[in-house]
């Protein structure tokens, strides 16, 4: 086995100098600490999103786009391709987890002050990151043009035209017209097969480049290290495993439902809520009041939240800022404060 294994590795070594790159992942070294887990959330987010980007294919060959197709052909799938049901599910269960992943990793980061510098650029490719992989699971959810899906959208796209000056004109370019009918599932269709695949592929190019060339932050004095090859990888690959095994468990006991095509003169259904992650946002817009100070609720609450986004990409600055004294305790204070006001929100959105 051994002869087979180094004349297979002489063999692409010969061509493509494979034993260069062992021999630098193994000089590699990656910090051990006690919060060292989560240095494994960002990989389990790229498996994922090659997961994601496979099932995404499969789908794609069956998947029809179109107001009198989109539905019928995800009901052919879900009924009539063998496995079909399962790799939607697939699909579907770790678009969910994968965000979840994300948020585990970006708040790890910020936990363990990794944002600093000099890796202010690979925090704010992170949050380009999060923002592409929010606008994949929106644009996502209204593929199969299902009733759920139509007035979840309908309700998302009527906050952008919210916003002041542009907001007639985002609204007609998000949704291909003043309303939302076949024209806006062509548009969501683009963006979640070619644009955003294509940025965010990009991006991720980029942001593992950052970390390739900074490494991963040290957050002790005097760090233990382990072998980025094979000990770190053969590690991550286990999470991955097991990751796998945790969405197939969920979409064979638990298969994502279709529902009932979408009918844009039926009223929508009681109680529609979006997916949880888009819920504490949709949560704080829900409770603010019709006016604050003449100005529309919705408007002030667009406003905070992309507020709030702003000083989360620019975290590395205005941290960099703080008197020394005070940068650990305000980190500590913004980090769980804005975890512990996510999860309240998504929380009290899901149950009201």
């Amino acid at each position: 086995m051994k002869a087979l294994y180094d004349a297979g590795l002489d063999w692409l070594d010969e061509r493509l100098q494979v034993r260069k790159a062992i021999e630098w992942a193994s000089h590699k070294h990656v910090p051990v600490h006690q919060g060292s887990f989560f240095y494994y959330a960002g990989g389990v987010c790229l498996f994922i999103f090659g997961l994601q980007v496979f099932t995404g294919i499969l789908l794609l060959m069956y998947y029809r786009v179109g107001a009198d197709s989109s539905y019928e052909s995800v009901r052919y799938i879900s009924s009539k391709v063998s496995y079909g049901w399962l790799i939607r599910s697939v699909h579907s269960w770790a678009a969910n987890i994968m965000v979840l992943f994300i948020f585990i990793h970006m708040f790890s980061v910020f936990l363990m002050k990794a944002f600093r510098k000099p890796r202010e650029l690979t925090w704010m490719t992170g949050c380009g990151l999060l923002g592409l992989t929010m606008a994949f699971g929106f644009s996502g959810y209204l593929l199969p043009w299902n009733e759920l899906a139509y007035f979840a959208t309908k309700v998302g796209t009527d906050i952008i035209g919210q916003v002041p000056l542009v907001g007639h004109w985002l609204l007609r370019l998000v949704r291909g017209g003043e309303e939302v009918t076949g024209a806006t599932l062509s548009r969501f269709f683009g963006l979640h097969v070619a644009i955003l695949p294509a940025l965010l592929s990009g991006l991720i190019g980029i942001h593992l480049g950052f970390v390739q060339i900074q490494g991963m932050a040290h957050v002790d004095d005097a760090p233990k290290t382990m072998p980025f090859f094979p000990n770190f990888m053969l590690r991550d690959a286990v999470l991955w495993l097991l990751v796998l095994n945790v969405i197939a468990i969920l979409a064979v006991f638990f298969p994502w439902e279709l529902g009932k095509k979408a009918d844009a003169l039926a009223s929508a259904p009681a109680g529609i809520k979006p997916e949880w992650y888009f819920l504490a946002q949709y949560q704080f817009l829900k409770v603010l009041p019709a006016r604050i100070l003449l100005i529309p609720g919705e408007l002030w609450g667009i406003i905070v939240l992309n507020g709030a986004g702003v000083l989360w990409l620019f975290a590395p600055f205005w941290e960099a800022a703080l008197p020394e004294s005070m940068k650990d305790t305000v980190v500590k204070l913004v980090g769980w404060g804005g975890l512990a006001g996510l999860a309240a929100m998504t929380l009290w959105g899901h149950l009201s």
